[in-house]
């Protein structure tokens, strides 16, 4: 799996993950990787946050990595937005 690549533009905030879920109406839950190196250990640390994604089209499916963006509040938990497909599973 790819790493996260936050593009801050604005206040727009820009990942690419990966889908785990495609069951909910017009809503994707992408996961997201980050590195980082720990302050004291010094050491590469993983750790993954999942996203509730709105899908307005269903474009993506499971196994897919897309480009998701920060905007406004949808429901309680869902504040991100599709941006793009950029691998789909079939290929």
């Amino acid at each position: 799996m790819e790493t996260s690549k936050t593009v801050a533009t604005g206040s727009t905030r820009v990942l690419t993950g990966e889908v785990v879920s495609d069951k909910m109406d017009k809503t994707i839950i992408v996961k997201v990787e980050r590195t980082f190196t720990h302050p004291r250990l010094k050491k590469v640390m993983r750790s993954a946050k999942k996203y509730k994604v709105h899908d307005e089209s269903g474009a993506s499916t499971i196994g897919d990595i897309v480009e998701i963006y920060e905007g406004r509040p949808q429901s309680k938990s869902k504040y991100m937005y599709l941006s793009r497909v950029v691998k789909s599973h079939k290929e």
